[in-house]
C-alpha cells in the first residue's frame, strides 16, 4: 500500500479544508470518492477496516453499475475475477436438491449479451454486460484505484466517532486503532457506512421499514462434490425447506443460507442443517466462513441534513436478492459525485444538491417493493411446498414471476421524472417494462447506449460533464454551447451525422448530464439556453 494507507503508520493530525469527507470505503464510498476525482475533487475517505470484507456479500454487478465502472476505468479490470463469463444466469427451484425441477430462470449469460450486443444497435441494450463477481472482490479493486489517486486521501483503521456542521461546513472526529483522535473539516460529508450507519445516527435521520424482519445464517463454503452440479452450472437454488445455496465464483465456492425462524444467531456446526434442509449430505472441502445476518426493508427517511448526506446501505436497507443493494448505492454514488462536484468547482449552484434526494430515493422505493416482491416469490414457493400444492401449480406460479430474473428495464429503466436537474419532457413518458429497455431520450432517461456506423460507442465519446449531442446537421447547437460558455458549465458538444442514431435519439439536441441522463432534448435550441442551462444546475 502506499502513503495513502493507514493511520497507523503516520501520527493522527487535524485535516482542514478538504472539499468531502466520506465515511466507509466500501464500494459505494470508494466509487464516490473515485467519482469526485474523475472530476478534480479531492476527499478523505474513512474506513475502519484495514482489509475489505472476507465474507462475500454482493454477488452481481448489474449493467448499470458495470457502465459506471466501465467510465472510472474500473470495469476490465473485473472480468477475470468474476463468474466464467459463458455461465447463463440461473435461478432453480426444487422441492428438495437432487428431485426434478420445478422451474428454471434462465437469462442469457454474458458472453450471450456479449453476441446480442454485438448484432443490435437500436439502444435497447447496455453499454457493458452485467457481471457476477463476489463482493469482496469489487471493494479491493475500488479500494485499490483509491490508494492510486492523488486525490484521494484513504484513512483505513479509522473510525467516524461524532459530526458538528454550520453553514461552511462539517467537522468530524475521528479516531485510530490506537484510539487517538483527530478533527477533519470537509466542506460536506457523506457518509457510506451501511446499514448501521453512524453517520446516519448522528444526524438523527431515521428509517421507514416495511414487511418482516428476519434472522439468517450464511454459510461460506468449498465443495468439490459434484453432486452439486446435477443440474449443471447455475447461480443460485431455491429449496422448498427455505435454504437458498449460491455458487459464488462459478467454481468450487459455494454460500448456503437458511432462515433462523427462532430469530436467534446460529452458533452451532451449520453443516448439518444445510445437509438436512438441502436433502443431500454433499462433501464440504472447508468452510470458509460463517456469519449471522439480518434480513431489512428500509429507506431512510431523508438523504440530507445541512451539508451531509447519506448513500448506499446508509440509506436503504433491502434482502439480498434481486441485486438491489449495492448496485442501487453505486447509482447513489455517481449521481451524488457529480453534483458535489460541479458544487464545488463552480458551475453549479449548492441547490443542485437538493435533486439527489429528489432522484435517488424514488429508485429505492421502486427498488425495494422489488426486493419485497422477490422475497414473497420466496416465501409463498416454501408455504406452497409444504401446504401440498402440485408441482405442476407451483411451476405455473413461478412462471409468472420470471421477470425478477429478467430484469434489464428495473436497472436501467428508470427515470428521473420530478427532478429539478432535469426539464420536463412535453411528451408523453414511454412505456416501461421491467424485462427490457425502452430506447428512448425522453428527458431524465438513460440515454440509448449506440454506436456510431464506424462501431464507435457513443458513451466512449460523452464529456466528464454535460455532452450535448447534436444531430442538426446545420449547428443548431450552437447557442447551448455559447451559453454553457459564458455561464462558465462545461459541455462537450458533438456534431453527428449519423441516421441511425438521430432516429433512436428523437430529436436534434439531446444534452446528457455526467451519469449518462438526458437533462433536455429538442428539434431547436431553447428560447433562452441560458436561462433553461442555468436551472439544470441549480442557478
Amino acid at each position: 500500500m502506499n502513503q495513502h494507507s493507514t493511520l497507523t503508520d503516520r501520527p493522527l493530525t487535524a485535516v482542514d479544508g478538504l472539499p468531502v469527507v466520506v465515511v466507509g470505503a466500501g464500494p459505494v464510498g470508494s466509487i464516490l470518492a473515485l467519482e469526485l476525482a474523475r472530476h478534480g475533487v479531492r476527499s478523505i475517505l474513512v474506513e475502519r477496516r484495514l482489509e475489505p470484507s472476507s465474507h462475500p456479500k454482493m454477488d452481481f454487478v448489474n449493467s448499470r453499475s458495470m457502465e459506471f465502472l466501465h467510465r472510472l476505468g474500473l470495469a476490465d479490470r473485473l472480468w477475470g475475477d468474476g463468474v466464467p463469463t459463458d455461465q447463463d444466469f440461473r435461478f432453480i427451484w426444487t422441492a428438495s436438491f437432487g428431485d426434478d425441477l420445478i422451474a428454471d430462470w434462465s437469462s442469457a449469460s454474458v458472453d450471450d449479451l456479449r453476441r446480442e450486443m454485438a448484432r443490435v444497435n437500436d439502444g435497447t441494450l447496455p453499454r457493458v454486460p452485467y457481471l457476477r463477481v463476489i463482493g469482496s472482490r469489487l471493494e479491493q479493486i475500488t479500494r485499490r484505484a483509491c490508494l492510486d489517486s492523488p486525490l484521494i486521501d484513504l484513512r483505513l483503521g479509522t473510525t467516524f466517532e461524532a459530526l458538528d456542521q454550520d453553514g461552511s461546513g462539517v467537522t468530524v472526529t475521528i479516531t485510530d486503532e490506537t484510539g487517538r483522535s483527530a478533527s477533519v473539516r470537509g466542506s460536506y460529508l457523506v457518509g457510506c457506512d451501511g446499514s448501521g450507519s453512524r453517520v446516519r445516527d448522528a444526524l438523527g435521520i431515521h428509517n421507514d421499514e416495511i414487511g418482516p424482519v428476519s434472522q439468517n445464517c450464511n454459510v461460506y463454503f468449498r465443495s468439490n462434490d459434484p453432486r452439486l452440479l446435477k443440474y449443471g452450472r447455475f447461480f443460485l437454488s431455491v429449496v422448498g425447506s427455505g435454504v437458498t445455496l449460491v455458487t459464488r465464483d462459478g467454481g468450487d465456492t459455494w454460500t448456503g443460507v437458511f432462515p433462523r425462524f427462532d430469530g436467534a444467531p446460529f452458533t452451532d456446526d451449520p453443516l448439518p442443517v444445510l445437509w438436512r434442509m438441502i436433502g443431500l449430505d454433499f462433501v464440504v472441502d472447508e468452510v470458509l466462513s460463517v456469519a449471522n445476518w439480518e434480513n431489512r426493508l428500509a429507506i431512510a427517511t431523508t438523504y440530507r441534513e445541512g451539508r451531509a448526506f447519506i448513500a448506499g446501505d446508509s440509506a436503504h436497507q433491502f434482502f439480498p436478492s434481486g441485486g438491489h443493494g449495492a448496485n442501487t448505492g453505486i447509482g447513489d454514488a455517481i449521481d451524488l459525485g457529480w453534483k458535489l462536484a460541479a458544487t464545488l468547482s463552480g458551475w453549479a449552484d449548492p441547490d443542485l444538491l437538493l435533486s439527489y434526494e429528489i432522484e435517488r430515493r424514488p429508485v429505492a422505493q421502486f427498488n425495494r417493493e422489488m426486493c419485497f416482491s422477490l422475497m414473497e416469490v420466496w416465501r409463498r414457493f416454501i408455504f406452497l411446498n409444504k401446504d401440498g400444492a402440485t408441482s405442476s401449480q407451483i411451476a405455473g406460479y413461478l412462471h409468472q414471476q420470471k421477470f425478477h430474473a429478467n430484469n434489464l428495464g428495473i436497472h436501467l429503466g428508470y427515470r428521473y421524472r420530478q427532478s429539478p436537474a432535469i426539464c420536463p419532457d412535453t411528451d408523453p413518458e414511454p412505456a416501461w417494462h421491467s424485462d427490457r429497455l425502452v430506447a428512448s431520450s425522453w428527458s431524465g432517461s438513460r440515454a440509448p447506449s449506440m454506436r456510431k456506423a464506424d462501431g464507435t460507442e457513443i458513451y466512449d465519446l460523452l464529456g466528464p460533464e454535460f455532452t450535448l449531442l447534436d444531430f442538426s446537421r446545420d449547428g443548431a447547437g450552437e447557442s447551448l454551447a455559447h451559453a454553457a460558455s459564458s455561464l462558465g458549465v462545461p459541455l462537450c458538444w458533438i456534431t453527428l451525422d449519423e441516421p441511425l442514431l438521430a432516429t433512436t435519439y428523437e430529436r436534434a439536441l439531446v444534452l446528457i448530464r455526467p451519469d449518462h441522463h438526458v437533462a433536455w432534448r429538442g428539434d431547436e435550441p431553447p428560447a433562452d439556453a441560458v436561462r433553461t442551462l442555468a436551472g439544470l444546475v441549480g442557478r
